[in-house]
């Protein structure tokens, strides 16, 4: 006898449906899996055929031929393994029911029959819906996860005697319900505030600024500054998740597999600090079978790089495309993926090998510029603001004042975002000031005669790029929306100006 269960799998961050052909028939008792899949998929035979076992079902006489189409494309992950057993059993006729063609079925199964979690829910459960099912058969950790989607019945399922009983109308199983609202009101209170951090007002300020137009940042200062406290405390000042950004968040997460068991949504941005001694691959995503990487999982969040020359250079090198088109393309024989990646970049580093300013240092000038030669100029040249952090004083450390809570600053920088969504309400892919376009930069970044004669000047003065240019620009716009001026005046300008100047005074 055919049976036919309807699973999906994943490929880059979107879903694919996976049709599971399961043909019971006479000859020699034997298990055969089609389909390219790979070791995983092939390992499920042995899991599959013990699960039923051990959950009271008869072992399947004869010829089993068990078909993953489409064919043509490579089949990963144990999360076939319920849909497999499910189509066994109905092949075998142990299981009667029209109900399969109703429901998409994921699960990784147990030797005992208990359905475990798999990665990728969310995405599949949109292909469910897309395909107009009535609902999902998933693992119960993976419920709250795919229940995220509106219009879909999620059945959590706790193991296979569960799942076979549901489908035959023997018991019912509720399905998972999931309060979008009540997920982002109880976001939980971050535990680092910008009142901890002592003095470092400049720094703040362009931190500010940097969140409010979405723009990437570089601390330069010696070791002790507070270079990695500031740049832990940025997600607290950076507007809340959208619905939408914290869905698209959410998928890429369960793909690696980072959501805990039961966790339904991600509502905070994002914040990855990978380790300098990162690869290509980590930072990026790839292996044979391309992941996301670092830079895709700090998605709508922060990508923190600390101790920035510590990078291998070709590592840091490989982020200049994503950080100019917000996504990421990676190439490999099985396939081609593309994953998001707009991210808020902010990297840290030391002025010089031994941690101190040039004209201080006890290193040579050879030292020095190989050091610093690490950085390339035109990953230089995308990084917005280039940010002195100086030492602390002591009356600074000691004083008892506090500086302005994290709260503060959001509430400014969530006012300038809504004056940037409102200007850009017709672009489809430009949601913050960093991502103008040079047309964007025609039509939202006049500048006044004297205005403009004042920015050549510093241009001819400072030798900065087109690009550098441009990101003048787009701080200065950003610097206005904080002000509430619709109008970029020379005093925007020359605060922008003053963040491109430091890199010209360490790399000439």
């Amino acid at each position: 006898m055919l049976a036919k269960v309807c699973s999906a799998a994943v490929n880059g961050i979107e879903a694919y449906a996976v049709e599971v052909e399961v043909n019971s028939g006479w000859g020699e008792t034997v298990i055969v899996i089609v389909g390219l899949p790979d070791t995983a998929v092939k390992e499920s035979r042995d899991r599959v055929t013990t699960a039923l076992s051990n959950s009271g079902f008869n072992f399947p006489l004869g010829r089993t031929t068990i078909n993953l189409a489409p064919a043509h494309v490579k089949k990963e992950g144990p999360s076939f393994d319920l849909p497999i057993a499910i189509g066994m059993l109905a092949a075998s006729e142990q299981l009667v029911t029209d109900q399969l063609e109703n429901y998409l079925i994921v699960g990784e199964l147990a030797l005992n029959g208990v359905v475990r979690t798999v990665k990728g829910v969310l995405p599949i459960a949109l292909r469910a819906r897309a395909d107009g099912k009535t609902g999902m058969l998933v693992p119960a950790d993976n419920a709250a996860e795919a229940a995220v989607v509106a219009g879909l019945n999620v059945i959590p399922i706790r193991n296979l005697r569960e799942a076979v009983s549901f489908l035959q109308g023997e018991i019912s199983i509720p399905p998972m319900r999931v309060d979008i609202d009540r997920l982002f009101e109880q976001t939980a209170d971050d535990e680092v505030d910008f009142a901890d951090v002592k003095g470092q007002e400049s720094v703040k300020r362009a931190l500010e600024i940097a969140a409010a137009g979405g723009h990437n940042v570089l601390l330069i200062g010696p070791p002790g500054t507070g270079k990695s406290m500031l740049a832990k405390r940025i997600p607290t000042i950076l507007p809340p998740l959208t619905i939408e950004e914290a869905l698209e968040t959410t998928k890429i997460h369960s793909i690696v597999g980072l959501l805990k068991p039961g966790q339904a949504l991600i509502t905070k941005r994002p914040f990855r600090a990978p380790h300098h001694t990162a690869s290509d691959a980590g930072l990026l995503g790839g292996s044979m079978n391309p992941t996301p990487g670092e830079i895709s999982l700090a998605h709508n969040g922060v990508l923190f790089l600390d101790e920035l020359p510590e990078f291998k250079r070709s590592v840091l090198e490989t982020m200049r495309q994503p950080l100019e088109d917000g996504t990421v393309t990676i190439s490999r024989a099985a396939g081609t993926v593309t994953f998001p990646s707009e991210f808020m970049l902010v990297a840290a580093m030391n002025p010089s090998p031994d941690g101190r300013m040039p004209g201080e240092s006890r290193c040579s000038p050879r030292e020095i510029q190989n050091y610093l030669g690490k950085i390339s100029g035109p990953l230089l040249d995308r990084i917005d603001l280039h940010v002195e952090v100086p030492a602390v004083k002591f009356r600074e450390m000691t004083a008892n004042r506090t500086g302005e809570t994290s709260a503060q600053i959001r509430a400014r920088v969530i006012a300038a975002r809504k004056r940037q969504q409102q200007r850009f309400r017709t672009s489809s892919r430009c949601t913050c000031n960093a991502r103008m376009s040079p047309r964007d930069l025609r039509i939202h970044c006049a500048l006044d005669e004297q205005t403009l004669e004042m920015l050549r000047l510093a241009m001819n003065d400072l030798k900065l790029s087109a690009r550098a240019y441009d990101r003048i620009l787009k701080v200065a716009r950003t610097i206005a929306d904080l002000a509430d001026s619709e109008r970029i005046t020379s005093d925007h300008i020359f605060e922008a100006v003053q963040f491109r100047t430091l890199d010209r005074q360490l790399w000439g």
